[in-house]
Formats: C-alpha cells, sequence, structure tokens
C-alpha cells in the first residue's frame, strides 16, 4: 500500500518564511495602534486601503442610504440566507441548557451560560465583498444575545459595500466600521479614543488579520484562528468525475492567493481526470489568475490504494472544508475525527455552506481542526458554574473532606477556609491549621 503525490505544494519551510514576514508587519501594526489610537487607524486605512475619513464609524443615515442601493432582489437573497443561519443557530442555542442539580442533600451545583458582553466581528471584503461573513458572525452573536455587537469590513473599490453594510445591519450589528485588516482588528481589540475595545474577536480574513488575532488572543478572547480558506476533497469514481472535483477545488482556491486545495482519491485516472479538468477550467474562470497561483502554489493531488488510508492522511491534513463523494459518505462521517466542515455527497457543496445553507462559515485552518470546531452560537456563550450548600450538615460534611485534602496538598489557608465551616456548623473542635478529624459521617 503506498500514498502517491501526483502533485504537491509549497514546502513547509516556504510557508514558514511567508508566515515570519506576516508576523513582524502585524507586530509593527499593532504596536502603532496601541500608542498611536485613531491616528493610526487612519495612516493604516489610508495606506493599505487607500480610504481616508475623520471617523471610520457609519452613521446612521450613511448605513439607510447605502442600504437603499440594494436592491429588492437582492435584499430578499441576503434576508434567506440570514433566516437559514439564524434558525440553526437557535436550534443550537436551545440544546445549551442552564441547570441546577442536587448532587447530595444539600449541595446545590449549577452553571448559567452567559452572553459575551461585547464582540467585533470581522467581515472580509477588500477583494470580494464577503456578505455571508455578516450572517455568520454577527447575526449568530445575536441568536445569543450579545449586548453589545461590532462590526467592520473594509471599502470594496474605495466605498462601503451595500450588500455587506446592509447584512450587518440586518444582522444586528450596533456599531459599523470600514476598516480592514490590522487595522481593524487591532482597534477593535485594543481600542482607541473613539472606539470601546471589545471582550472578543470572530470572523475570518485573510493572513493579516489571522496573525492578529493570534497576536491578540489572551488580550481579548476570539473565535479561532481562520487563516487562508483550505477545501480538500475526497471522491472515488462512484461518486464524482474530474469536472466535479476540479470544480470544487477551483472554487475555493479562488478565495486568495494562498488557498490550500486538496484531492484525495483511491483513483489515479479520477486524479488525472481532475488535474486535466483543471487546466480547462483555468482557462475560462473570470478569477483565474487568484484561483490559478493558488492551485500552483498550494494545490495537492493524493491518491491512495484504501479508503483506510484516505481517511488517515485526511485526519493528518485537518482540512477546513471537507467535501466526500464517495459510495461509503456516512463511514467517512462517523469515523473523520479532524476538519472543520463535512460536506457530504455530490449534492451539496462547500459553497452552500459558505453563503446560504445555515451551517457556519467560519471554520479552523492550518491543522486547528484537531482540537476546535468552527464558529456557533456557543462561542459567544461562557458557561459558568456556581454552588449552593442549604443545610449544616452538608457544610460540615464537604467541609471535613476538604479540610483533609487541602492539608494533603500544604495548604493550610484552604483548609481553614473549610475548617472554620466545620466549627461553626458542624459544632467539631478542629484545631487551628490541621485537617478535620475522621468521624463515621465522612468515611
Amino acid at each position: 500500500m503506498t500514498i502517491r503525490h501526483l502533485k504537491t505544494a509549497r514546502s513547509l519551510e516556504a510557508r514558514a518564511e511567508d508566515d515570519a514576514k506576516t508576523r513582524a508587519i502585524v507586530e509593527s501594526g499593532l504596536k502603532e495602534i496601541e500608542t498611536k489610537g485613531d491616528a493610526a487607524v487612519r495612516e493604516m486605512s489610508v495606506k493599505f486601503d487607500k480610504y481616508d475619513r475623520e471617523s471610520y464609524r457609519l452613521s446612521e443615515a450613511e448605513i439607510e442610504a447605502l442600504i437603499a442601493k440594494v436592491t429588492p432582489r437582492e435584499m430578499a437573497d441576503i434576508k434567506f440566507a440570514q433566516e437559514q443561519v439564524r434558525v440553526f443557530a437557535q436550534h443550537q442555542r436551545d440544546s445549551m441548557l442552564d441547570i441546577e442539580v442536587e448532587t447530595m442533600p444539600g449541595v446545590i451545583l449549577g452553571h448559567k451560560n452567559i452572553p459575551v458582553q461585547s464582540v467585533g466581528c470581522y467581515v472580509p471584503g477588500g477583494k470580494f465583498p464577503m456578505v455571508a461573513s455578516a450572517h455568520m458572525s454577527v447575526a449568530t452573536a445575536s441568536v445569543a444575545k450579545v449586548p453589545r455587537i461590532i462590526a467592520a469590513t473594509p471599502p470594496f473599490k474605495g466605498e462601503p459595500n451595500p450588500a455587506v453594510i446592509a447584512a450587518m445591519h440586518l444582522g444586528g450589528a450596533h456599531e459599523i466600521y470600514v476598516m480592514g485588516g490590522i487595522q481593524a482588528i487591532g482597534a477593535m481589540a485594543i481600542g482607541t479614543e473613539t472606539i470601546e475595545p471589545v471582550h472578543m474577536l470572530v470572523g475570518p480574513g485573510n493572513a493579516f488579520v489571522a496573525e492578529a488575532k493570534r497576536q491578540l488572543f489572551g488580550r481579548v478572547g476570539i473565535d479561532l484562528f481562520a487563516g487562508p480558506t483550505e477545501t480538500m476533497v475526497i471522491a472515488d469514481e462512484t461518486a464524482a468525475d474530474g469536472e466535479l472535483c476540479a470544480t470544487d477545488l477551483l472554487g475555493q482556491a479562488e478565495h486568495g492567493y494562498n488557498s490550500p486545495a486538496v484531492l484525495l482519491t483511491n483513483s489515479e485516472k479520477l486524479a488525472k481526470d481532475t488535474l486535466a479538468e483543471i487546466d480547462r477550467i483555468l482557462q475560462i474562470i473570470p478569477t483565474a489568475d487568484t484561483a490559478g497561483k493558488s492551485w500552483e502554489d498550494y494545490g495537492e493531488v493524493i491518491v491512495c490504494d484504501t479508503y483506510d488510508e484516505m481517511l488517515a492522511v485526511a485526519d493528518d491534513i485537518a482540512s477546513e472544508h471537507v467535501q466526500v463523494m464517495t459510495d461509503r459518505d456516512d463511514w467517512f462521517l462517523e469515523h473523520m475525527t479532524c476538519y472543520g466542515a463535512l460536506f457530504l455527497g455530490p449534492r451539496t457543496n462547500v459553497s452552500n455552506g459558505d453563503k446560504v445553507i445555515g451551517t457556519n462559515h467560519t471554520l479552523p485552518t492550518k491543522k486547528a481542526g484537531r482540537y476546535t470546531g468552527g464558529l456557533w452560537v456557543g462561542k459567544f456563550l461562557k458557561t459558568h458554574s456556581y454552588q449552593r450548600i442549604t443545610t449544616d450538615e452538608a457544610a460540615t460534611l464537604v467541609g471535613e473532606y476538604g479540610s483533609r485534602l487541602c492539608m494533603l496538598e500544604g495548604f493550610v489557608g484552604h483548609a481553614e477556609q473549610c475548617n472554620i465551616r466545620v466549627r461553626r456548623y458542624g459544632g467539631i473542635n478542629v484545631p487551628y491549621g490541621t485537617g478535620a478529624p475522621y468521624r463515621e459521617a465522612a468515611e
């Protein structure tokens, strides 16, 4: 059994060099925002987006004027897509219950799901206006009942994109800013003279956006590290052909110049047919400059002998999007453990998930699918526990165990927190700085 690479991507070393350059640029930009605030945001917006204005927050009048430019048909489509996202997010939210249980007589434990109090939603839009990203972040945060939702998107061809602004507004954004990249992420997380910092950042973006979120993580929460789009097609000859595989690969490769796209198959014929179809489609697709560069540098074709090998390779790559078109799609659903989202069968596709079907399109990249899933309503909620003891007997019993376990670790002050309750509620005279004595009730 062998695994054969008919096409390979750029080396890991070359990718690491790109990452190092990105890290340095982002670190410098965030320092500028930290020290110069609004002035730095303006300088960077002029430099990177060629966009200059006194305040980058849109007024209510500006928002209304931009929404008026969206046609009724476009608005209907936006509302349809947003409704699908809201419905699924609400079902997810309804599955998350606050609980309170009595674990033993007199001991009450529980947890509450509390919304994050402020969220900054980044919506990409410099190259392509990512209308759908507004649904995925802003509308989902709204379903979670986040009290303050701010949204930022770069200008598109020198102006705010009306459809993106409409989607942000309909999604429930309380503040909308027209700024992109490092300056948007930095301003929302660090804050400026005019922008109050948020508690959490969410949303996809390019390598600079992803790196800015990484560097700011800890200062604020983040949804996940969502870098350049990744896609994988797992296919065999029973469910797919070269045209279908090539279309699904290039459909995601057009996101940017560094979007990995991988075909994983057990058919050398399907692999070669796909390569030929990619060459053909790149001659006619309008986004060939972008998709072709991504495919040249980051495209891969891997042929395996068995489905077990395909599964192992897929879990190792842990791609953001995984399109499965085989005679055993449910087998992959059952056994795959590392990915962003699965798209099962030839009738669905990644674009459905990107734009309209209702699942969230902000997903883990760069192998982060090994330890996290994608953005969902639960990311905007914090699960906080609480406890209550309602009887003297329970306070005494738990206190005795707590006292001895604290002393076992050498925490005398901790032990005294337990001991004072044992003395007051149990009437047991525990000498200061010692563990509570064993007794029948504490066995």
